[in-house]
């Protein structure tokens, strides 16, 4: 293969599919095409999402592809990086195998697509990116450990944007990485590597959706009280915790307006959410002893004047800080297949090895 590099990047969600083209660094097209949802499970979903992706492709002409590549899901622990897809990743895709996810479907279409024509398909920095030293799993008891779950790929990319502003490699730099969006993940990056992260669904700062760390003791008196069963406790944890259960919404701009208008209750909660980003920043910060290149921000909230200003504040003695709102899934996704293709990096054998290349 020679260039330019033409890749087709795949983006999974439970009601459709995100679909973009790119030659080399040049996006080419890119759509959210719709995906009928049918009766079953998540495998079931997965002949709609192929039938879309290779409708994309005939809508958008058939020219060669170098390569295909889809979101990773929940798969079994792995190094950062570009893994190729193979018959046990597909497995463990099917199974769920650190649970049930849209994300998991990413390497099942890219294989579908990228199979009968005879060209690699790959996963970046899937969501179950586990670099964790075995020092910051234990939680306090031998029967729960934690949880290498984050969004790897977002931070990465966040990582090597801030990396091309102060012209170091990833490979040499030290940064906090902040996802800022319905969910937080908020990580310690030492060469390329997250080495710490709150899961989620289950610690760290509340988001606009998510509760995060809750006391232990009446979180377990709410458990035990008979007011609620187990999936309603899980909706109220990751779905209708933290701004949303405060305030009624998830929408960050609904709070500022509030703010604005003079809402006390808006304000507090606001700033109390900030408040915990910026203790979890400095945690991570701690947890590798410091000596940052600076802390990083991404997500729908590095939008926000307000509420970066409420978090900087507070960490800006860590360094500078870096905003990249949005997020940037899709080109990372092109960027890490564009790597292995280049020959800038090799791509990982899942479901371990090492990388190469600038990481």
């Amino acid at each position: 293969m020679s260039e330019p590099f033409r890749i087709l990047v795949i983006n999974p969600g439970s009601t459709g599919t995100k679909l973009a083209i790119y030659r080399n660094e040049e996006r080419e097209v890119l759509e959210d095409v719709a995906v009928e949802s049918l009766p079953g499970g998540l495998v079931d979903q997965l002949p709609g999402h192929v039938a879309a992706a290779l409708a994309f492709l005939a809508k958008h002409g058939e020219a060669p592809l170098d390569a295909v590549v889809g979101r990773g899901g929940l798969l079994r622990p792995v190094p950062s990086g570009t893994l190729a897809v193979n018959a046990l990743m597909l497995e463990d895709a099917r199974a769920g195998f650190q649970g049930e996810h849209v994300s998991n479907l990413g390497c099942l279409i890219a294989d579908a697509v990228a199979s009968p024509r005879g060209i690699p398909a790959f996963v970046v920095d899937p969501v179950a990116v586990d670099e964790m030293p075995e020092v910051a799993k234990l939680t306090g008891l031998p029967q729960i450990r934690r949880q290498a779950l984050s969004h790897a790929l977002n931070l990465h990319a966040a990582a090597r944007k801030a990396c091309e502003r102060v012209g170091k490699k990833l490979s040499d730099s030290r940064w906090v990485v902040a996802h800022l969006g319905g969910g937080f993940s908020i990580v310690p990056m030492v060469g390329g590597k997250i080495l710490d992260s709150n899961n989620a669904n289950s610690g760290g700062p509340f988001s606009p959706t998510r509760a995060g760390t809750l006391p232990t003791q009446p979180l377990m008196a709410l458990c035990f009280s008979g007011k609620h069963q187990l999936a309603e406790l899980k909706k109220m944890t990751t779905r209708t915790g933290g701004l949303t259960a405060y305030l009624g919404t998830p929408d960050a701009r609904e709070a500022e307006a509030r703010i604005a208008a003079g809402d006390a209750m808006a304000k507090l909660v606001y700033e109390a959410m900030a408040y915990q980003v910026a203790k979890e920043i400095g945690a991570m910060a701690a947890a590798i002893g410091g000596s940052l290149d600076g802390v990083v921000v991404t997500g729908g909230l590095a939008y926000s004047d307000l509420f970066c200003g409420l978090v900087s504040g507070k960490v800006a003695f860590l360094g500078p800080f870096f905003r990249f709102p949005g997020e940037f899934e899709m080109e990372a996704l092109a960027f890490g297949a564009l790597r292995v293709l280049r020959g800038e990096e090799k791509a990982i054998a899942y479901p371990g090895g090492n990388g190469g290349g600038d990481r």
